[in-house]
């Protein structure tokens, strides 16, 4: 009689104070795995030290095993942190330990620099949230850090970007153990999206920086009700009432930005609202926001955020998606 396949191992490492989300989702998602009946990964939650773990959330969680349990593991997984800068040098060694003996590891959110710090991503892609990402390449100058994907596989190293993206990395670990349909299935389960690739961009608000001033400020509230015209820089100065030389240079100062780079980017956002709450076809959206036809929304919007606009609209629609071309 032949016997069921052996659960694959995943330790979970916690790093102290461990984000409580990223150490929910290996959990999550490799628990809906069934292969032949039988649970396809047995998965184990351990730390530096056995006992109360504090998390980021300010409360204590109890941890039952120690760094000894990676041995046992097929997969080690680094949860995020909230002191992403302070790599546990105990952690450090186990993961260091784990890589030469063969195991496939992966890091969550800010676990990346426990990876980085143990020596495994010299010279290798990797990737962590965005908001400490530029920390990461001047702490480890030899990652080649790819900011703008939500995760990355080189050799047996992954490592995923912001929060939500560790559950795209998890379900590419289960397709790539047990194939597409099963972890479109958990994807369904979980109520999350389908396996999505690692090259797609990671979805910030890409925020401008802080306005630091307000000489500008009708002019731009004028152009935000203006989107829709072709707006130009002799456009902008005139209603300022200065020259495009002294626009530009207040315009910088305040918005930290150019004057053109500024309108595109509210064309961009304006674009995507209208694609996340309306059914309006392309042709009408390009137009509304000012970004002229839909070829153009096309080659914006996949450059910021790595999606046609019916992709967008797909994903982030609160209205249904829309029968406009993309």
């Amino acid at each position: 009689m032949l016997q069921p396949p052996t659960p694959h191992r995943v330790a979970v490492i916690a790093p102290s104070p461990v984000s409580m989300f990223n150490l929910a989702i290996p959990e999550m998602l490799f628990g809906k795995v069934v292969s032949h009946g039988q649970p396809g990964y047995d998965v184990i939650i351990c730390a530096a030290e056995t006992g109360p773990l504090p998390t980021s959330a300010g409360l204590d969680l109890q941890v039952r095993h120690g760094l000894d349990a990676l041995g046992e593991a097929d997969t080690v997984m680094v949860a995020g942190t909230g002191a992403p800068y302070e790599p546990d040098p105990r952690i450090v060694a186990a993961i260091r330990e784990a890589a030469a003996d063969g195991k496939r590891i992966a890091a969550l959110c800010t676990g990346t620099f426990q990876l980085a710090e143990a020596g495994l991503l010299q010279g290798r892609k990797a990737t962590t949230y965005w908001a400490h990402a530029d920390e990461l390449r001047r702490r480890y100058p030899d990652v080649d850090l790819c900011g703008d994907v939500l995760y990355v596989q080189d050799g047996p190293y992954l490592t995923a970007s912001g929060y939500a993206a560790g559950i795209d990395l998890c379900l590419h670990i289960i397709r790539t153990d047990y194939g597409a349909a099963v972890a479109n299935e958990v994807a369904r389960l979980a109520l999350v999206a389908p396996v999505r690739p690692g090259g797609q961009t990671q979805f910030t608000l890409t925020p401008l920086p802080p306005e630091r001033g307000t000489t500008c400020a009708d002019t731009r509230a004028w152009a935000m009700r203006n989107l829709d015209k072709p707006l130009t820089l002799t456009d902008l100065a005139r209603h300022a009432g200065v020259s495009v030389r002294t626009l530009t240079r207040r315009f910088h100062a305040e918005s930290g930005v150019s004057p053109l780079q500024w309108l595109l980017h509210q064309r961009i956002e304006r674009a995507k609202e209208l694609l996340e709450t309306t059914t309006l076809p392309m042709d009408q959206i390009a137009h509304t926001s000012g970004l002229g036809t839909a070829d153009s929304l096309r080659a914006h919007l996949v450059r910021r955020t790595g999606l046609t606009p019916t992709a967008y609209r797909a994903q982030f629609s609160h209205r249904g998606v829309s029968r406009g071309a993309a």
